[in-house]
Parts: C-alpha cells; sequence; structure tokens
C-alpha cells in the first residue's frame, strides 16, 4: 500500500502557486527558437511522428513517455508538450550517484503513467544552460512544468512510494485543466509493463494512516507517538508526525491570525498561529520570516516556543529546500 504523504497534502493548496514565476524560462526559449531557424532539429528517437501545424504535441506512443533533452530540444520536448501533459524534467548527471538511484524510479513511474505525463532528462554537464534557467543549486533535482511553467519541484532521492503519490497528487490537480491526462489514464497500462509491487503493509503505520484517512488527527498522532516510543529513530515515523501535528493546526487555521499577530508583534502564541495561517496559505517564505524575526525580539522561554515552531515547520519541506536553507542561515544569525 502506498503510504499518503502529509507533506503534500499540507503544501497542495500551493501546488500552483509555489514556484510559479520563480524560475524564468523564456531565455531558453528563445535560444531553442533562434537555433531552430538556424537548423533542422535533431530528430529526438522518442518523438512520435505526425506533429501538426498549430504545434500542439500529439499523444505519445509507448517509446516517448522518457525522453533525453537538449538545449536544442528544450522548446519542443518540455515547453510544447507541457501545453497539454504535466513534463517532469529529472536534471542529473553522470558523476552523480543520487541520481542513479532516483532516474529508474521515476523511468518506471512515466512507463506505468502510459502518457499521462512525461519524463524529460537533462544532463546539466552536457546543457548548463538549463540548469542555469532552473537555478539548480544541487542534483538531483526534479521540477514539474505545466503550461511551460514549473509549478512544483523538489531536490534528493525520495522513496519510491513518496514519488508515486506525488505525481498523483499533480495529475489530480490538473486533469481538469489537462484533459490529455484523462485520456491517457483511460488507455491503461502500457503494454508490457509491470503492475507496481506493493509493499508490506507495516500494521503500525497503517493504523496512523487509516485515522489520517478518516481525519482524525489525534488518534494519527497518538499512532505515531507509539511507534517512536519503541524506536525513537524512526524518521519515517518522525517526518510523519510533525507533518500530522501541522495538518492539524492548518485544517482550524483562521487568516485573522495574521492581522491579529501583526498588531501584537511581542505575543508569541499570535506569531505561532499567524505563521501556521500563512503556511497553511502556500505563504511560506513569509511564515518563515515571521518566526525568525520573533526570535529576533524576543529572549529566554518566548524564544525558545519561537525557534521550535519554526524548526517544526522546517520539516514539514524537504531538507535542500532553498527556502529552508534560507530560513536557516536567517535563524542561525538571529540566535548568534
Amino acid at each position: 500500500m502506498a503510504r499518503p504523504d502529509p507533506r503534500q497534502a499540507a503544501q497542495a493548496a500551493a501546488l500552483s502557486s509555489a514556484m510559479a514565476g520563480a524560475v524564468d524560462l523564456s531565455g531558453l526559449k528563445a535560444r531553442a527558437e533562434q537555433r531552430s531557424t538556424q537548423q533542422a532539429r535533431p530528430a529526438a528517437p522518442a518523438q512520435p511522428p505526425g506533429d501538426d501545424a498549430s504545434g500542439a504535441a500529439p499523444a505519445p506512443d509507448a517509446g516517448s513517455f522518457v525522453i533525453d533533452v537538449t538545449e536544442d530540444t528544450f522548446q519542443t520536448e518540455v515547453l510544447e508538450r507541457s501545453l497539454t501533459i504535466p513534463v517532469v524534467v529529472d536534471l542529473w548527471a553522470e558523476w552523480c550517484q543520487p541520481c542513479k538511484q532516483l532516474s529508474p524510479t521515476l523511468e518506471k513511474l512515466a512507463a506505468e503513467g502510459n502518457g499521462s505525463w512525461i519524463l524529460a532528462k537533462v544532463d546539466v554537464d552536457a546543457n548548463p544552460r538549463i540548469a542555469q534557467m532552473f537555478q539548480v543549486q544541487s542534483i538531483p533535482t526534479v521540477y514539474v512544468v505545466v503550461a511551460q511553467q514549473p509549478v512544483t519541484s523538489f531536490s534528493g532521492v525520495q522513496p519510491e512510494d513518496q514519488l508515486r503519490g506525488w505525481i498523483a497528487q499533480i495529475l489530480d490537480a490538473l486533469r481538469d485543466r489537462m484533459p490529455a491526462i484523462a485520456e491517457a489514464e483511460a488507455r491503461g497500462p502500457a503494454q508490457g509493463s509491470a503492475e507496481p509491487v506493493p509493499e508490506p503493509e507495516d500494521p503500525r503505520f497503517t493504523a496512523a494512516e487509516d485515522a489520517l484517512e478518516q481525519g482524525d488527527y489525534d488518534a494519527a498522532i497518538a499512532a505515531y507517538e507509539q511507534i517512536l516510543a519503541v524506536e525513537p529513530a524512526n524518521a519515517e515515523a518522525q517526518a510523519a508526525l510533525s507533518q500530522v501535528r501541522f495538518m492539524a493546526r492548518a485544517e482550524s487555521a483562521d487568516p485573522s491570525a495574521i492581522a491579529a499577530a501583526d498588531a501584537s508583534p511581542d505575543d508569541v502564541a499570535a506569531q505561532k498561529a499567524a505563521a501556521d495561517a500563512e503556511l497553511a496559505g502556500g505563504q511560506v517564505e513569509a511564515a518563515f520570516d515571521r518566526l525568525v524575526k520573533t526570535v529576533q525580539r524576543t529572549a529566554a522561554e518566548d524564544r525558545d516556543a519561537a525557534r521550535e515552531h519554526l524548526v517544526s515547520l522546517f520539516e514539514l519541506f524537504a531538507p535542500d529546500d532553498p527556502r529552508v536553507t534560507t530560513a536557516r542561515r536567517a535563524l542561525a544569525r538571529a540566535l548568534y
């Protein structure tokens, strides 16, 4: 059973806006257009024939779910395809060992997706301008491009079940806007693709996940706490506990808490509630900045409470998320 990822649920509201506009792809698009006028674009082995004059990407065949993309083919293979189907861009390099762990999993999931999304692989060493456009700081880094704009991303290796849930969330959010997703899903699994093998169920996690699906956050929290009582170092349970605790707070988050906190800057409880409301609304940087400033102007127990709350919010994101790394540096300056 693929486990639901509370981190994805907590950030679902920001799926379309978290990365929109953060990366300017126009320069690379223009460069690709210029090159295409100077020379014929090399034929990509996986590109299906039959592109019409409108430039819309046709439905992919079974061999085109995973494609290698260069600076010359970026416009056609990524930007134009993203008008009708989500394109997951895998930025990797031959020397990168974590990339060799992540890429095969993404390729497997792309084959299972049967054209409901496309995996575009970019060798950053051979295509440095693409890496620059995506502001890549480490690899592997994965972006989702929709309608020629990046909408979400992550860095580092992720477990297969988490990747599967992440992709499912993206497809769910875009299915009504992109009919090609439902059309690909209606075709069924690609010929010869193997059904995913379900992972053995851990009854302890199953109890927590069942409670979470029913919206019983208290029971889910208690179940994860029981796991940690026996296995204090269980990273999966630690992460899930932090995420479910935030989900419970986010469900009752009141947008008016932001104005209340602005009116009472020394009220740490109000600042914590406002940060939760901002994060639930997709204002990640604002939430982090609020708590960093609270740490700066408080002392003793109040300072510790603000710091601990901020650190708990960091745990909702990948450790190398640039918003987290920026806020961690700001927190360090505030403390020392």
